[in-house]
C-alpha cells in the first residue's frame, strides 16, 4: 500500500515508459513505474533502428534503462499489473493484481499493444525468428531473400512498394479473398509479384526458420522469411475504464504532447501511435513526461503564488 501521493504513475515499462521515467526522475518527480514484464517485443531477439542500441535484445535494453534510471531515487519500479483505476486529475488511484494501491496526481499509460492469438498454424513458431511485422526493424536481415508477405487490401498495396526496398523476391499470400481492385492486381502483376488468395493451411519451419508456406489448394511457397500484418489490441483495458477516447484501430487519441481527452491522463508509445518502433516510443515518452512535468510545476506555482 502506497500512502504517499505520487506525482506520476507510469503504467508500462517499455521504451516509452522508461524514457518518461528518466525525464521525470531528472525533473525530481516522485514516480512509480508499474510493469508486468511481458512486452510484446519479447518474441524478438534484437531491437533495431535505435541509435547507439542497434541490435540490442529487448531484455538487455530494459536492464540498461533501469540501471540508468537508478541514478534518480525518486523513481521506483513495481513488478505487477495494474487492474483498476479511479479518480480525477490531481488524485488517481490504481490497484494492482497483487493487491497494491497507488495514488498519483497524473497517470501516463505506456501500455503498448498486444497481439491477438495468431490463427495461422505454424506462425507462432516462427514469429520473432523469421516472421516479422516491420521491415524497418527486421528488413535488413532478410535483404534479397525470398519472402512471403501475408497481407491484403489497401494495407498490402502500401506494404508491397515498401518491402521492395529490401527485396524484390517476394510472394503475396492473402489467406483468403485479396480485397484488391482489378487495377491493384494488375499493378502487382506488372511488378512480377505472385499473388495467391487460397487460405494458408500451415507454415513449415525448422528451429524457427520458415521453409515454406503451404496453402489449402496444395500450393507451396518456399521462402526464408515472412512479413505479416498482426491483429493488435490496446495493451490495457484501463484506458477505456478511465474514459479515454480510442481510435477505430485501437490506439488512444492523444495530442502532440501525449494528452488524452481525460484531464491528468497521458499516453505514449505504441498504445498512442501507429508508428510501432522502439525509438519512436521512447521519443513519445520523453515528450509526454516533459508535458506532465510542466503541468505539475505550473499547478504548484499557482497554488504557492
Amino acid at each position: 500500500m502506497t500512502k504517499q501521493l505520487l506525482d506520476v504513475v507510469i503504467i508500462g515499462g517499455g521504451p516509452a515508459g522508461l524514457n518518461a521515467a528518466l525525464v521525470l526522475g531528472r525533473a525530481r518527480k516522485n514516480v512509480a513505474v508499474i510493469d508486468e514484464g511481458r512486452p510484446r517485443n519479447a518474441v524478438t531477439r534484437e531491437t533495431h533502428g535505435f541509435l547507439t542500441r542497434d541490435g540490442i535484445s529487448p531484455s538487455e535494453f530494459r536492464r540498461m534503462a533501469k540501471e540508468e534510471i537508478g541514478a534518480y531515487p525518486s523513481v521506483s519500479f513495481v513488478a505487477d499489473t495494474a487492474v483498476s483505476i479511479v479518480g480525477t486529475d490531481g488524485r488517481f488511484q490504481m490497484e494492482t493484481e497483487q493487491g497494491q494501491t497507488f495514488a498519483s496526481k497524473k497517470v501516463l499509460f505506456a501500455v503498448g499493444m498486444k497481439d491477438r492469438p495468431l490463427d495461422i498454424p505454424g506462425l507462432a513458431e516462427v514469429y520473432g525468428k523469421s516472421a516479422f511485422v516491420c521491415p524497418y526493424c527486421d528488413g535488413w536481415e532478410l535483404r534479397d531473400q525470398p519472402l512471403v508477405i501475408i497481407n491484403k487490401g489497401a494495407e498490402l498495396m502500401h506494404f508491397a512498394p515498401l518491402i521492395s526496398g529490401w527485396t524484390n523476391r517476394f510472394t503475396v499470400c492473402t489467406n483468403g479473398p485479396d480485397e484488391l481492385t482489378d487495377a491493384e492486381r494488375e499493378e502487382l502483376r506488372q511488378h512480377q509479384v505472385p499473388l495467391f488468395d487460397s487460405p494458408i493451411r500451415h507454415i513449415d519451419s525448422s528451429d524457427g526458420i520458415v521453409r515454406q508456406v503451404v496453402l489449402e489448394d496444395g500450393t507451396t511457397v518456399p521462402c526464408r522469411g515472412i512479413f505479416f500484418k498482426p491483429e493488435l489490441v490496446t495493451g490495457s483495458e484501463l484506458l477505456r475504464m478511465i474514459g479515454c477516447e480510442i481510435t477505430e484501430w485501437g490506439a488512444v487519441v492523444v495530442d502532440n504532447l501525449g494528452k488524452t481527452n481525460v484531464p491528468g491522463v497521458y499516453s505514449a508509445g505504441d498504445a498512442a501511435s501507429r508508428m510501432h518502433q522502439a525509438i519512436a516510443a521512447a521519443s513519445m515518452g520523453a515528450l509526454a513526461a516533459a508535458a506532465i512535468n510542466n503541468e505539475l510545476n505550473t499547478e504548484a506555482w499557482g497554488r504557492n503564488g
